[in-house]
C-alpha cells in the first residue's frame, strides 16, 4: 500500500511514517512544510494534488496545534484560526477532487465549543463525513517530539528535568488526562486503514488508553525515572480542558486495543526511542 501522510513531520505523522515503512509492504508519500517549504498545505494545493494522486490511501494529520501551553497561548489568535482553516480547505479539496480514501485526525476536544481548537476539529469532522472519510479522535498521544514550542506535557516535563534538574509544573496537577503511546496510535491507524471499507461512519473511534491519569502522577513517574524533584503550582489549574470532561466510546475495541503501559512508554520517550 502506498500511503500519503499529510503532516508527516508532526508528532504523530513522523511516528506513523516510520511505523508504516516497518510494517507490511508499504511505502510513504510524506507531505509537510517542515521538510520542504514548498509543501505548505495552506498555499500549494497543486503540489498536494500532484503528490496525492500517486497514493492509495491518505492520513490527514496536518494541523497547527501543540500541547496545553501552546493552545492556551495561540488558539484564540487569528493566525492559529487562519492557518487551520486554510490547511483544511486545501486538504479536503484535494481529497474531494481525487476521491481518495482517508482518515482525518480529530480530537476528543471536538465537542468542546469553548475551545477554538475544538471548534476547528468539529468542522474537520463534518468535512470528513461529507466526503465519506473516517474520523478518529486522538486523546493526548505522546512520543518523542522535536519542536520545543509545541511540546506536550510529557515531553515538556522531560525537557524541564534535563535542563533544570527539576520539574516545575504549570498547574497543581490534579487535572486528569488519558495518554496513549505513539506506537500504539500508529498501530491503530494502520489497522483502520486496512479495514477502511467496513468501518462504520456513524460510530465514534476514540484512540486512547482508556485510563485516566492525573498530571501530577505523570510528573511523579518522570521524576522517579529521571531522579529529579517535582514542584506543582498549588494555586494554578488547567485552563484548556477545565470546563468539560469527555468519556471515550469503547467501540474501537472491535478493532484494536492499546498495549503500552504508561511507565514503559515514558521510559522510551526519555530514552529517545520511538
Amino acid at each position: 500500500m502506498k500511503y500519503m501522510v499529510i503532516g508527516s513531520s508532526g508528532q504523530i505523522g513522523s511516528h506513523l511514517c516510520s511505523y508504516l515503512e516497518k510494517h507490511g509492504n508499504n511505502s510513504v508519500v510524506p507531505f509537510d512544510m517542515a521538510r520542504d517549504a514548498n509543501e505548505d498545505l495552506r498555499y500549494n494545493l497543486p503540489l498536494l494534488i500532484e503528490k496525492m494522486r500517486t497514493a492509495d490511501f491518505v492520513f490527514f494529520l496536518a494541523f497547527d496545534v501543540g500541547g496545553a501551553r501552546y493552545l492556551q497561548q495561540y488558539q484564540h489568535k487569528w493566525e492559529f484560526l487562519s492557518n487551520n482553516i486554510k490547511l483544511m480547505d486545501h486538504g479536503f479539496d484535494a481529497l474531494r477532487v481525487l476521491d481518495k480514501p482517508f482518515i482525518f485526525a480529530s480530537s476528543q476536544m471536538s465537542n468542546m465549543l469553548q475551545s477554538p481548537y475544538g471548534v476547528l476539529k468539529a468542522v474537520g469532522n463534518a468535512c470528513t463525513k461529507a466526503l465519506n472519510g473516517v474520523v478518529v479522535k486522538f486523546w493526548n498521544v505522546y512520543g518523542v517530539e522535536t519542536d520545543p514550542k509545541k511540546f506536550h506535557v510529557i515531553t515538556d516535563f522531560i525537557k524541564k528535568a534535563r535542563a533544570q534538574g527539576k520539574i516545575e509544573m504549570m498547574t497543581n496537577g490534579q487535572e486528569e488526562r488519558q495518554f496513549l503511546f505513539a506506537d500504539d496510535c500508529c498501530a491503530c491507524l494502520h489497522l483502520l486503514s486496512t479495514k477502511y471499507a467496513s468501518v462504520p461512519r456513524d460510530k465514534e473511534l476514540h484512540i486512547t488508553s482508556f485510563e485516566w491519569t492525573k498530571i501530577l502522577k505523570i510528573a511523579e513517574i518522570i521524576g522517579q525515572q529521571m531522579k529529579v524533584p517535582i514542584f506543582p503550582k498549588a494555586e494554578a489549574v488547567d485552563l484548556v480542558q477545565h470546563a468539560q470532561k469527555n468519556e471515550p466510546d469503547p467501540f474501537i475495541f472491535k478493532y484494536w486495543c492499546p498495549t503500552t503501559a504508561l511507565p514503559e512508554g515514558i521510559a522510551r520517550v526519555i530514552a529517545g526511542t520511538p
